[in-house]
């Protein structure tokens, strides 16, 4: 497997698969072109035998300058389990620490237990919301009325 930072031309590759590998989830929206062209620093792509088996967005916070954010990760279904999704956010930790960042931020849904538990995996803490759904800390309408979201932080060392 060999990672590289992400070009304009994955988004056409990406952006088809996004929904399958989201077990049909409309996610397509979340990840348009822009980020393609204007965070291919900061975002990675995994291939295997020239396959596109993984992929990061993030970026460096313009307003937060000692902050990260990973807008968006996926791993595709059939190669889940084998560290991809590991290796592309230690890829962005070590890119983000090269740029004098100390924090990395994400957010998911709180329908998403799996990603859920793998950030947490991944040493990241859950910021207090406004209110408790099933035992974690949500943000009533982050993204919007309706739109609750877990709120990830990460210390780098």
């Amino acid at each position: 497997m060999e990672i590289r930072n992400i070009k304009q031309s994955d988004y056409y590759v990406i952006s088809p698969l996004i929904n399958k590998w989201w077990n049909g989830r409309q996610m397509t929206d979340m990840l348009p072109k822009l980020f393609f062209d204007h965070f291919t620093n900061t975002s990675f792509i995994a291939e295997k035998d020239g396959e596109i088996i993984g992929f990061l967005v993030g970026f460096l916070s313009q307003t937060h300058l000692q902050e990260g954010y990973i807008h968006f990760a996926g791993v595709h279904p059939a190669h889940r389990g084998c560290n991809i999704g590991k290796q592309l956010y230690h890829e962005f930790f070590k890119t983000v620490k090269v740029y004098g960042r100390s924090l990395v931020r994400c957010v998911t849904s709180p329908v998403n237990k799996t990603s859920i538990a793998y950030h947490i995996r991944m040493g990241f803490e859950i910021e207090g919301g406004n209110r408790v759904v099933n035992g974690i800390a949500v943000h009533s309408n982050y993204d919007g009325p309706e739109r609750e979201r877990v709120v990830f932080v990460k210390r780098l060392n």
